[in-house]
């Protein structure tokens, strides 16, 4: 007993020193003040009637957040009526690319940068006599080779999954094209991809579509900020045999338990390959849920989808020569030297503000980076 009454007394006198201290007092109170100052706390010491006043602000939110809802619905009829304008384009560059269509001289017009070396290249063709003028097949190729494959191996989102077994097979890719669902129709798009035919698979077009969302949880309707992909759905590559690049043969020993006699076996299991983008994870059921490297793959296959339908589709030749790329690249290299420039702004001011503390340190701006 005479021990613990020791022991309260010394954690009292503890206490009191510590209470003493102006710099742990100001700490206590500086933690005090910001718990007290939260959002959460705030409303929680507003008097019932403004409450109940918020919750109508609340109601009147959700109905925003409905006709937030029907107006991207309106987009996407809007982006369907567009489409139909732009495919009549489309098509007049997948017969460029195939070789089925020569451009006119008119057609193939474009002032770029070097427009003076291209004149001068003009001058010197013009000189060349008629034996150089017959181009063999190889100085004039059919359209324009590999034009999708250069693509997928320019886009890091998608050369990451490239494999160099993949590349013979993507050769015979002519042509990738967006479809959105019909009017009436849930919500979704569809990616083609158009194949020549080879001697990988029978199917001449692979398609993945992304089924879409476009109202507010009724869980949580705050959350909504425009229409969002879901679920996907991919297709059946019927591979001709032995040309599945998304298996792999092993093979296997196995000893029998009583005899002792060994057996080889082979057996299938899954290879890397890009042709598994049209074998996505199927998202599960209510319930069930899906463990994180599931959910980064299928937020992966989202993201590849929606850049495949916004950016690589309609912009293809600049993906090709790599301009789309090197904006993309300057964007962001701009971004990260407005706010270097912008911290350091501050820093002066902060150094110009403590001139008078030679001691302190001076802080490094913090590098940023664009996702």
């Amino acid at each position: 007993m005479e021990g613990n009454k020791n022991a309260s007394e010394k954690k009292e006198k503890l206490a009191d020193q510590i209470m003493q201290n102006p710099q742990v007092l100001a700490a206590l109170q500086e933690r005090l003040d910001s718990v007290s100052q939260t959002p959460s706390s705030y409303i929680e010491t507003l008097p019932k009637a403004v409450k109940r006043r918020i919750n109508a602000l609340k109601q009147l939110q959700e109905k925003c957040a409905h006709i937030e809802a029907k107006f991207y619905e309106e987009v996407h009829e809007l982006e369907r009526k567009y489409a139909a304008l732009y495919q009549p384009l489309f098509d007049k560059r997948r017969v460029i690319v195939k070789g089925e269509v020569e451009p006119t001289d008119i057609e193939c017009e474009w002032h770029s940068d070097g427009e003076e070396e291209e004149k001068l290249a003009a001058g010197v063709k013009n000189k060349v006599t008629i034996a150089d003028k017959e181009l063999s097949e190889d100085d004039n190729p059919k359209g324009i080779p590999d034009f999708w494959l250069t693509i997928f191996r320019n886009v890091d989102m998608i050369n990451i999954s490239l494999q160099e077994y993949d590349e013979p097979i993507l050769k015979h890719l002519q042509d990738v094209t967006v479809k959105f669902s019909d009017p009436g129709q849930p919500m979704s798009f569809t990616l083609e991809f158009h194949f020549d035919p080879n001697d990988y698979f029978t199917n001449s077009i692979l398609t993945k579509t992304y089924k879409m969302k476009s109202e507010p949880d009724s869980s949580d309707p705050f959350s909504f900020e425009g229409p969002e992909i879901i679920d996907c759905e991919g297709c059946t590559i019927d591979w001709k045999k032995g040309k599945n690049v998304t298996v792999k043969t092993i093979k296997k020993k196995q000893k029998h338990k009583g005899r002792g006699t060994v057996r080889t076996i082979t057996k299938q299991v899954p290879n890397e390959s890009f042709f598994n983008f049209f074998s996505p994870i199927k998202v599960t059921g209510e319930g069930e849920e899906l463990d994180e490297e599931m959910e980064n793959s299928l937020a992966a296959d989202f993201e590849l989808g929606h850049f495949f339908r916004e950016r690589i589709v309609p912009r293809a030749v600049l993906y090709f020569t790599g301009e789309a790329i090197e904006d993309e690249e300057s964007f962001e290299e701009g971004e990260e030297g407005e706010e270097e420039e912008m911290e350091g702004e501050e820093e002066g001011e902060d150094e110009e503000d403590d001139s008078s503390n030679p001691a302190k340190e001076t802080v490094q701006p913090a590098e940023c980076k664009q996702q």
